[in-house]
């Protein structure tokens, strides 16, 4: 079998260190808001400086405040680049984050439905 560079690498016991904090799903589309205004993507745009929500899909042995499956929302750049892999449930882009910019958790899917507080210039 022919393996390809840009194919996803396959994981199957992927164990961050220390307090690490590795999300999948992190949001960098467009967005429609609860009245139903659709708001194109915004990434790596002025009005792109947000902090996002993703899902938290492994935690390091000493990471305390939050857990596998809950979502976080990230203080805006506090994040890698996405890195996508394959594992049992598809193909899918992680990140790791600063765990010292999680500035919430939620057990409950959250979405993103507002306007960035920048102005375009």
């Amino acid at each position: 079998m022919i393996r390809h560079a840009y194919d996803p690498a396959q994981v199957s016991n992927l164990r961050p260190i220390k307090d690490t904090v590795i999300v999948a799903d992190m949001e960098f589309d467009g967005r429609t808001t609860s009245t139903g205004i659709i708001l194109p993507s915004d990434n790596g745009k002025s009005a792109g400086v947000r902090p996002r929500w993703a899902q938290v899909y492994r935690v390091g042995p000493e990471q305390q405040d939050v857990k596998v499956g809950q979502y976080v929302l990230v203080a805006h750049g506090r994040w890698t680049r996405g890195l996508e892999i394959k594992d049992d449930q598809g193909v899918k882009t992680i990140r790791k984050i600063d765990p010292e910019d999680i500035l919430m958790v939620s057990d409950e899917p959250q979405y993103d439905d507002t306007m960035s507080g920048a102005v375009l210039a």
